[in-house]
């Protein structure tokens, strides 16, 4: 039985961290195919394993919209307290009354 050669014609090209860019959902979904379609057919991942990548993939996934989440909570706090410092300076001081007696 004669087993000819896979070739890939989509080249994936990955780039260290600290490269400018972020993996996203999509190339994660890419690298997945791209591993499915490249395994040896007598040697296929571990059902679990892949369930094990796909729920890692969805848990940072999840903590990275938690993040998001809250570098906007935290921007609204700061514009927040700016504008509470502007309308502390704006106003003025109250005059100090002495009572007569």
């Amino acid at each position: 039985m004669a087993v000819n050669s896979v070739t890939n014609a989509n080249n994936v090209v990955l780039q260290p961290k600290g490269a400018g860019q972020q993996m996203g959902q999509g190339d994660f979904l890419r690298l997945m195919t791209a591993q499915l379609s490249q395994q040896d057919p007598f040697n296929p991942v571990d059902n679990q394993q892949m369930v094990a990548q796909m729920a890692q993939f969805s848990s940072l996934a999840g903590i990275s919209e938690t993040n998001t989440t809250l570098q906007q909570i935290s921007e609204q706090l700061a514009a927040q307290t700016q504008l509470l410092k502007d309308i502390k300076a704006a106003t003025p001081a109250p005059t100090p009354t002495t009572q007569e007696g």
